[in-house]
């Protein structure tokens, strides 16, 4: 099992939703979060920006899946599909091994919680 973490634009959180869930992949959870990269010279136009410290910090989305270890390919191939530009800022994806779960209703626990 592995955990798939995708922080990208704010602008592509609705095309994001339709193909994951046109693919299958209907459990997810999605936040607003502030962030930035490293990149030098980026010039911040947009006007929704969150200056902390006098840093900029843009409006994304962070988009987390739960997926069994055959998924993951498939799952990253969507993400980086819907959000590809080419353009600086188009996000990251973080994979991560997860090493359990278990719902807290039924105690289930491991794979077959996630399917």
């Amino acid at each position: 099992m592995k955990e798939i973490i995708a922080v990208i634009r704010s602008n592509q959180w609705q095309k994001t939703k339709a193909k994951l869930l046109e693919e299958g992949f209907n459990a997810f959870t999605v936040h607003r979060v502030y962030g930035r990269g490293r990149q030098k010279g980026l010039q911040y136009l947009s006007q929704s920006k969150e200056v902390i410290a006098g840093i900029c910090f843009l409006p994304k989305r962070m988009v987390t899946l739960f997926v069994p270890e055959e998924d993951v390919e498939r799952a990253v191939g969507v993400l980086i599909e819907i959000n590809k530009t080419g353009e600086i800022g188009d996000g990251k994806i973080f994979i991560s091994p997860l090493e359990n779960v278990e719902r807290v209703r039924t105690g289930e626990k491991g794979q077959e919680v996630l399917i």
